[in-house]
């Protein structure tokens, strides 16, 4: 992933509602969710919430599709997957790692503790 599109999903994100409307989203799976669902379960307005789906739609984390009249936004997994390989890249110096459940850190597998 090319480290403009990284900034560009970081920004995205770094607001609260978009943060928001995105779990939203990945909760949702492939089957997405209409403006009106989020709008209800957000409860922001419309006009608000439009915003913020173009914003994440031009960051290439979401995706809209239209099903009839209904307009549906997804999760754009690869994306999301992209930008967590991209930060996770050098976790660990390159060595395989794994995440410490007692610290919630990440460390070198084989190390001792």
């Amino acid at each position: 992933m090319e480290e403009s599109k990284v900034i560009q999903s970081l920004a995205a994100l770094a607001q609260p509602l978009r943060l928001r409307v995105f779990r939203a989203l990945v909760v949702a799976g492939p089957e997405g969710l209409t403006p009106g669902a989020l709008v209800e379960a957000m409860e922001v307005p419309a006009t608000s919430l439009s915003f913020h789906l173009k914003e994440l739609t031009n960051s290439g984390l979401i995706t809209q599709e239209r099903n009839g009249r209904n307009l549906v936004y997804r999760a754009a997994f690869d994306q999301m997957d992209a930008l967590l390989g991209f930060l996770t890249e050098n976790c660990c110096a390159g060595a395989s790692c794994a995440v410490d459940d007692r610290t919630k850190s990440c460390k070198s597998q084989g190390a001792t503790s």
